[in-house]
């Protein structure tokens, strides 16, 4: 008998997700990620829960409507961590007419059908406050909802739920073979050491390491349907006072977004650049920093220049190839491909994908290996995702009652911060403690030693990078001795 029923090799946002939605229908799962969690593509996304109005553009109706179902799943299952936001798309001459814009959001709102979102409307941006940043020849525009998320912690909320069902997930641990008979033997290295599991099915969930591992671990012939596209954006300084965000039309036809980030920044992007290089290695190129800072100057009064950017990041996402010569017309549809051959274990790739349907393509992945085991109901769309179940209150109201039974959430923007990031299973965190203080050492920010030893003890965090970039972003405000004191007291508490 085999040691486990699925091998999910890949620790983004889609492997998580299928482990999750196969342990929870009872199967015996592993998960094997060669770096942090969502330490790729996962973490570097424009951090959005959306439908994709641009995809209408290329007639894909079947995702935006797909999108939008998993917007509203995605809201209700994960509030803390998935919130509305009303985007401004102002009217720009000599791009996409008024009245196009209006038919798309007609479109847009119709796929989205009933929903809590509002719905989409013009707006002037001369009396709006939205209308205050930008440059005065944008007078006229709408508004319409979408979602942001943080996309890291989206991933951990998954990878817990599946832990919390019975899957092994194991960080730090490359697959470096895999040999197929009638079961997979799977060769990992484990921190060095080496380790052979055998599993009935294998699921290559790697992202842009799909066409990779296809071809050095598991040995397939030809050439994979992928296309490595980079998408890269910049955050700097707040640009703005209000709490909506900001959709661009560019003048190569392709939008750009500048939304709220964590307060005090506004992240900005994104760009779609073919990928060629070292995946170990991927960071944003001047050009596209400079194109993104042109692209936001060409909107708001304040000019956007390399100087204020305080962070960039980029991400390769793995796209199905539809043989599109852009790689902004390369669709962000997903494709499972099965393989089934006679007396062999079976293999599941998945390529393409988008974060907002995450959920969906995961339960079609087990639903695609269901078939070798006892039938089993669906059940990710009704269940909330750790931390998301706030009792029948909103998120607003939820931070209040925290702020009752904690005194020293008086400070509005810690308390958003724990809540955003552990909605209710904040308690775990800080259990009972009175004052800061109770919480041991603050490492800068308020990110105390009971916070740190629980991202250590409960969700796979080892370095300063797994706390500060992927955990929470204060990695924007630490400094580097800030930094070096946690990093030592990780790697001591790791040690101990």
């Amino acid at each position: 008998m085999a040691d486990y029923d699925i091998a999910v090799i890949g620790g983004g946002i889609n492997g998580v997700g299928i482990a999750r939605d196969a342990a929870g229908r009872g199967l015996k799962v592993l998960l094997v990620e060669q770096n942090d969690l969502g330490s790729g593509t996962s973490s570097a996304s424009t951090k959005l829960v959306h439908g994709g109005l641009r995809y209408l553009e290329q007639y894909a109706f079947r995702l935006v409507r797909e999108s939008l179902r998993e917007r509203e799943i995605l809201l209700r299952q994960a509030p803390h961590l998935v919130r509305p936001i009303r985007f401004v798309l102002p009217v720009q001459r000599g791009a996409r007419p008024a009245w196009l814009l209006r038919l798309g959001l007609y479109l847009y709102d119709w796929f989205a059908g009933s929903t809590a979102l509002p719905k989409s409307v013009a707006v002037d941006l001369n009396t709006s406050q939205a209308g205050g940043p930008l440059r005065r020849s944008f007078v006229a525009g709408f508004e319409y909802s979408d979602c942001t998320v943080d996309d890291a912690r989206l991933v951990i909320a998954n990878a817990q739920d599946a832990a919390e069902r019975g899957a092994t997930i194991l960080t730090r641990t490359k697959c470096v073979r895999v040999e197929r008979g009638s079961e997979w033997n799977v060769v990992l290295n484990v921190r060095g050491k080496r380790t052979v599991v055998t599993s009935r099915v294998l699921v290559n969930a790697t992202g842009p390491w799909t066409a990779l591992f296809g071809e050095m671990a598991v040995r397939q012939a030809g050439k994979a349907p992928v296309r490595l596209v980079k998408g890269s954006h910049i955050v700097v300084r707040r640009l703005f006072v209000h709490d909506k965000a900001y959709i661009f039309q560019n003048s190569d036809r392709r939008v750009v977004f500048a939304i709220p980030f964590h307060r005090d920044y506004t992240l900005i992007g994104t760009t779609d650049k073919d990928f060629v290089g070292d995946l170990a290695a991927v960071a944003p190129s001047r050009e596209e920093i400079v194109y993104l800072c042109e692209a936001a100057s060409a909107y708001f009064r304040d000019l956007v220049s390399i100087g204020d950017v305080v962070w960039a990041f980029a991400g390769v996402r793995p796209l199905y190839d539809n043989g599109k010569r852009e790689a902004r017309e390369t669709t962000r549809d997903d494709k499972l491909v099965l393989d089934k051959a006679m007396g062999r274990a079976p293999l599941l790739t998945l390529y393409g994908g988008k974060l907002t349907t995450y959920r969906a393509v995961s339960e079609q992945a087990v639903d695609r290996i269901g078939v070798f085991f006892t039938p089993t109901r669906r059940w990710t769309a009704d269940a909330f995702l750790p931390g998301g179940d706030l009792n029948g209150d909103t998120v607003a109201a939820f931070t209040a009652r925290a702020r009752e039974r904690w005194p020293f959430l008086a400070d509005e923007e810690l308390a958003d911060r724990l809540v955003a990031a552990y909605g209710n299973r904040l308690e775990r965190v800080l259990g009972d403690a009175r004052r800061l203080t109770d919480l041991g050492r603050n490492f800068g920010y308020d990110l105390t030693e009971a916070e740190v030893r629980y991202l250590m003890q409960h969700e796979w965090a080892e370095t300063a990078d797994d706390v500060l970039w992927r955990r929470t972003k204060l990695g924007l405000k630490f400094s580097n001795a800030e930094k070096e004191t946690l990093a030592q007291f990780m790697a001591q508490a790791k040690a101990g």
